[in-house]
């Protein structure tokens, strides 16, 4: 997709921006993009609590990243 006179201006200004500024813009942006949706937080939130409980509570086992990229290796490599 080719940015029209108006948009290609505007990227040419935000390239031409220090590091700092550009990451700033960035994350706006995606930002903008990405909306926080607090009823999905919560959710993640009790999941993650559940998940702790039950590894404190040793009902869970944990597996290491290095199992789990092994794992993953494994099957699309069949």
């Amino acid at each position: 997709m080719m940015p029209n006179a108006k948009t290609q201006q505007l990227i040419d200004v935000a390239v031409s921006l220090p590091v700092e500024e550009r990451a700033l813009i960035v994350e706006s942006l995606l930002r903008s993009l990405n909306r926080p949706d607090s009823e999905m937080d919560e959710k993640w939130a009790e999941e993650a609590n559940r998940r702790l409980s039950e590894l404190r509570k040793g009902s869970e086992e944990t597996v290491s990243g290095t199992e789990v990229f092994r794992k993953i290796s494994k099957k699309l490599n069949k």
